[in-house]
């Protein structure tokens, strides 16, 4: 009856039924009010920490597991009925979590206990996480009166609702375009595989041969984009994907401007002037204008170097086609810049491409981590829906593969988890990693990691663009991050750290994939098993830092228009989105004859949840710079080298939120991180 409520270590994904949700989520929750009346009703002068802080971590662990497994099924088997489910518990949900901060006799006994003298007697990381816990409560507006309480949660209900609606439209809007091409001379350019994967996808839809079925899912469009001669076609699938989210029935305009509303409501309640200041008190930036002048300071560094890209790429198709250089139509870039990188470092990702199957980049990806991490990794069969063997792993989709890490050493279960890379219409877009289930010391964790790679065709099997494959090495970093957890708090452990110190362990994984030391160990042809060649190896590094500047600009575009909406929405609420978005990234965007709509219309990383990357998408950079400098270790002592990667290990993968992030990389570093590191990495200085 209440099967997502199971606490076995691993789901039984099949059982997992839309008829099963209501009863197990509600059950779940009427258990955990019930453990947090027990721990608020209890006399403050006779709690301890365990009646309060560590039970508090425990009251809700049976809604933790069931609504964090519906939550994973929502984002990669979205149905009709599961749909309906989630929708109808979210209120009741948000409003529960909501509560727990918000409820007085439940504060009064932490601080009581927080305040007490038999706190100075328990551990160093006990201690922190009695700092953390009433940091989280005072946040969420736990010293506030009642009708500023109310409101509070209000809110937060409010934006559950608007968020998840914002999700599901940027995933309808995407699986409700296709484009049918029967004509094989309008896709003259694309390379085989794309080809040969999209002559796949009209055959699964039962379309009639010859035909080629485009989507709007990045391994379907990208080649078109950059590879498709015919620039009608290019035309056709850009403006398909730039009004995701910005056209009736799924347009999120308004879904927006309400997010941004309730936001900046939020942080005037909590005594804050806008909702970044109230997001990164806690964070390495500690507030919005210091993330904002970490961007701009980078934007003023690389502008001229942009500015030369854009010039450089305009001239380069003048002269080719014999016209005199202007601006570019925003479908033209991808196209050009693959042209002209072709030209100038004769390669192209198709030579690449071979070396990168998907399941040797796994086994190498593993064989480096054991090596440098002391750990071990072993695939386990799942089970086989057609046969009768029932004691595997249980998945959600056949595709999915689910793999065990253990201590070298030891031999200790350290973690498992699922591996999900290719696309479907059910899966909501990007890559992530998740965690399912936080074990105690001496009990293994359970995460996930999930992309939307090129997938197989035919007999040939998946082969990867290089930048999947940085793709993979990243979310494989996060994993590390949770399984390779040692934290005695699970509300402490793994990737629960400063969400601008988060990318770090993730950033670091994907210099891997430029070194040819650790190449050698999984880019291996799917036929021959050759390494890469080192004259194809060289063209590859020469190539490495081409158009910096621009996919610079970008991150640093996505991370502007994210702080400055979060700073001032007063300067930009209810205008018109395409409108505010030219005026907050004049100086961020090269100079296109055709204006798009906002991204801000199809961004999840910032609206498709309550908080999110919300006034934080500058965190990617922020930890770029301090994985470019952690690197430099590797670099200098060795990039296999076990010791610098059980020191990572140590410092990093294993302390979770055990410490600030300042001491735990100055622990790994022995210094400040060198601001300097990134730019140079990426030969803008």
């Amino acid at each position: 009856m209440h099967t997502f409520l199971d606490p076995a270590f691993l789901p039984k994904w099949s059982s997992f039924t839309a008829e099963a949700i209501e009863p197990s989520i509600r059950h779940a929750l009427a258990e955990a009010k019930e453990n947090i009346d027990q721990i608020a009703s209890q006399d403050p002068s006779k709690a301890s920490y365990a009646s309060s802080f560590l039970a508090l971590e425990q009251a809700t662990e049976s809604l933790s597991r069931g609504w964090g497994r519906l939550q994973h099924l929502d984002s990669v088997s979205d149905n009709p009925a599961q749909r309906e489910a989630i929708n109808n518990l979210l209120p009741d949900v948000t409003d529960f979590y909501s509560s727990l901060s918000l409820n007085p006799r439940l504060f009064k006994i932490l601080n009581s206990v927080a305040q007490s003298e038999a706190v100075k007697s328990l551990t160093e990381i006990k201690q922190r996480h009695i700092q953390e816990t009433i940091a989280d409560f005072i946040e969420s507006g736990a010293g506030l009166p009642d009708e500023q309480k109310s409101r509070i949660a209000a809110i937060d209900s409010e934006l559950s609702k608007l968020t998840k609606k914002y999700s599901e439209n940027v995933l309808d809007a995407t699986n409700a375009w296709e484009l049918i091409v029967t004509d094989e001379s309008k896709i003259d350019g694309l390379p085989d595989s794309a080809k040969a994967a999209a002559a796949a996808n009209a055959r699964s839809k039962n379309i009639q041969t010859p035909a080629w079925r485009f989507t709007l899912q990045a391994p379907s469009m990208s080649p078109i984009m950059q590879h498709a001669h015919d620039e009608a076609l290019r035309k056709t699938v850009w403006e398909a994907s730039v009004k995701v989210g910005s056209e009736a029935p799924y347009d999120n305009s308004e879904l927006v401007w309400k997010i941004l509303e309730l936001r900046k409501e939020k942080a005037e309640i909590l005594g804050h002037q806008n909702f970044a200041d109230l997001t990164l008190q806690r964070r390495m930036a500690r507030n919005g204008e210091t993330a904002l002048a970490f961007v701009e300071s980078i934007h003023k560094k690389i502008r001229d170097s942009f500015l030369a890209d854009s010039k450089q790429l305009s001239e380069y198709k003048a002269a080719k086609t014999s016209t005199a250089p202007e601006p570019l139509e925003p479908w033209e870039i991808s196209y050009w810049a693959e042209r002209r990188r072709k030209e100038f470092y004769d390669i192209d990702d198709e030579d690449l491409r071979p070396y990168f199957p998907v399941s040797g980049v796994m086994e190498g990806m593993f064989g480096i981590a054991s090596k440098i991490f002391g750990i071990t990794i072993i695939q386990k069969e799942t089970i086989d829906p057609a046969s009768e063997k029932i004691d595997a792993p249980d998945t959600w989709h056949p595709e999915v593969t689910f793999y065990e890490i253990h201590d070298s050493k030891s031999q200790k279960h350290l973690g498992s988890f699922y591996a999900d890379w290719h696309p479907r219409e059910t899966k909501r877009g990007g890559a992530w990693m998740n965690s399912l289930h936080t074990g105690e010391l001496d009990e293994p964790h359970l995460g996930l990691i999930i992309g939307n790679m090129s997938p197989p065709v035919g007999d040939t099997p998946a082969l990867l663009t290089h930048r999947e494959v940085e793709t993979i090495f990243h979310e494989f970093g996060h994993l590390l991050h949770g399984l390779l957890s040692h934290v005695p708090v699970k509300s402490l452990s793994g990737t629960n750290v400063a969400w601008d110190f988060v990318e770090l362990p993730s950033q670091i994984m994907e210099n891997f994939c430029w070194e040819r030391e650790s190449l050698d160990l999984f880019a291996r042809h799917h036929i021959t098993g050759a390494t890469i060649p080192e004259d194809l190896f060289q063209k590859m590094l020469a190539a490495k830092n081409y158009m910096s500047a621009t996919v610079f600009m970008r991150q640093l575009a996505l991370g502007k228009i994210d702080l400055e909406l979060h700073l001032h929405p007063e300067k930009y609420l209810g205008r018109d989105l395409a409108e505010v978005d030219r005026e907050i990234l004049a100086d961020y965007r090269a100079p296109f004859k055709t204006q798009a709509p906002s991204m801000v219309l199809r961004f999840n990383h910032l609206f498709s949840s309550p908080t999110g990357y919300a006034a934080g998408y500058y965190s990617y950079k922020w930890a770029e710079v301090l994985d470019a400098d952690a690197f430099s270790r590797f670099k200098k002592e060795g990039i296999l080298n076990p010791e610098t990667g059980m020191a990572f290990r140590e410092h990093i993968l294993s302390k979770g939120n055990s410490a600030s992030p300042e001491i735990l990389y100055e622990n790994f570093m022995s210094r400040p991180a060198d601001p300097e590191a990134l730019l140079v990495r990426a030969g803008l200085v």
